[in-house]
């Protein structure tokens, strides 16, 4: 049986990089996958590919628009999810990202600062607090955050990103300890340098990411090594694994 067989997933940021790694492998593995994505056109391709790695599982995919900084947005996403499969039972928090414009705290804009907390933090906390309850009515499931390494070791250059995803590693923790009475799990995944299409982007010229790049033990990572950790953490495999950071990052933070 696939592992994922009877579960509803809801991606946010599923239309590239690592949501969409998700979403085929959730797919894959048996899971009806809501995409939700900003982009249309490529939450639409997601979707479509995610299906296509489903038809021999049972596994299906659907876009659905979402901007996962407005409530009104979060709230008709998961309302369709429901409608649509009929319950939810996997949310994972996916969305997010630094650009080029961060930097240090005596440098970066205030602006940049703000973009990253609203997208990477609060669309984690919103997207969480809309969905939890849908999870509850459910019978329980679990919730899968993203972190970083640059959350856990000190990278220069990247401080509304490491602000963020600090945060968000201490409220999987805690929402890890508030929701398993409700047979929820809570865990997040914490990346080092993943060869998305923004992270070779963010890679280019940049001194500090080539790095931080060199120390990885077993090369750099790609989107279906952080897809593959959130199958088994979707999965009741991971049955009582809660409140963890779940490092995939090629060894990068042990030496």
């Amino acid at each position: 049986m696939p592992r994922l067989a009877g579960k509803v997933a809801f991606i946010t940021g599923g239309g590239g990089g690592i949501g969409r790694a998700t979403a085929e492998r959730f797919a894959e593995e048996g899971a009806k996958v809501v995409i939700a994505e900003i982009d249309d056109a490529r939450g639409k391709a997601a979707a479509e590919s995610a299906r296509a790695h489903g038809k021999n599982s049972d596994g299906d995919a659907h876009f659905v628009h979402c901007d996962v900084r407005e409530r009104t947005s979060v709230e008709a996403a998961i309302a369709e999810t429901v409608k649509r499969f009929g319950k939810l039972t996997i949310l994972h928090n996916n969305a997010g990202g630094s650009t080029p414009q961060d930097g240090p705290v005596t440098e970066v804009s205030e602006d940049e600062f703000w973009r990253v907390i609203k997208l990477d933090l609060y669309g984690t906390f919103l997207c969480s607090k809309v969905g939890i309850p849908a999870i509850i009515k459910s019978g329980g499931g679990c919730v899968i955050n993203m972190t970083s390494t640059l959350a856990l070791n000190a990278v220069p250059g990247r401080d509304c990103y490491t602000a963020a995803k600090g945060a968000i590693a201490s409220m999987t923790r805690s929402m890890a300890v508030e929701y398993a009475p409700h047979k929820i799990r809570v865990n997040a995944i914490a990346p080092s340098v993943t060869l998305t299409d923004r992270v070779k982007k963010l890679m280019e010229g940049s001194k500090d990411i080539e790095k931080l790049a060199s120390t990885h033990l077993l090369g750099l990572g790609l989107p279906i090594h952080m897809a593959n950790m959130a199958v088994y953490l979707a999965s009741d495999e991971a049955e009582i694994t809660t409140g963890q950071i779940m490092v995939v990052d090629s060894g990068s933070t042990i030496w």
